[in-house]
């Protein structure tokens, strides 16, 4: 028997000046970067909670809260390693997840294939697991004004048990 599971993800940073931008483990060279306790990895934080909710072991903020100084700027690399060790001594495993980003700037596309390679890596999954997408907002809302990115992000987990 197989246990399927769906979990939904959904981050907000701010961006602003004096700060790296990462976005999906990667670096991405922009005049802004995003404002957070950790590196603010808007899509990793994202993947997260998605996958923690599918499994039903609640969100990142309970296991990783900002409140805690050990993740005063942490790579989120890190946290999603030990979310999917969280998943994996629960018996669950990717099936594969889809994230969509809302940024007006920078312009994405051309890391997406750098982001799938490092998530996968970091996930141990397959990189054809991993899905990305950017959209804007056009020019609306606090997308739009370039005051902060949106991540979406959807997982599909599963457990093979033994009857």
């Amino acid at each position: 028997m197989q246990t399927i599971r769906v979990g939904m993800g959904f981050d907000v940073h701010r961006l602003v000046a004096g700060r790296a931008f990462w976005l999906g483990g990667i670096q991405i060279q922009h005049e802004k970067g995003l404002q957070g306790h950790s590196d603010a990895d808007a899509l990793i934080h994202a993947l997260c909670d998605a996958l923690l909710g599918a499994a039903g072991l609640r969100d990142i903020g309970f296991h990783f809260p900002d409140t805690d100084e050990t993740y005063k700027n942490i790579d989120s690399k890190i946290l999603l390693k030990k979310t999917m060790e969280l998943l994996r001594s629960e018996s669950y495993e990717l099936g594969n997840a889809d994230v969509t980003v809302c940024a007006e700037a920078p312009r994405l596309n051309p890391h997406i294939p750098s982001m799938k390679v490092c998530l996968s890596e970091t996930m141990q999954v397959a990189p054809d697991a991993i899905s990305i997408k950017a959209t804007t907002s056009e020019k609306m809302g606090y997308v739009g004004r370039e005051e902060g990115i949106a991540v979406y992000a959807t997982v599909l987990i599963y457990k093979n048990e033994i009857l």
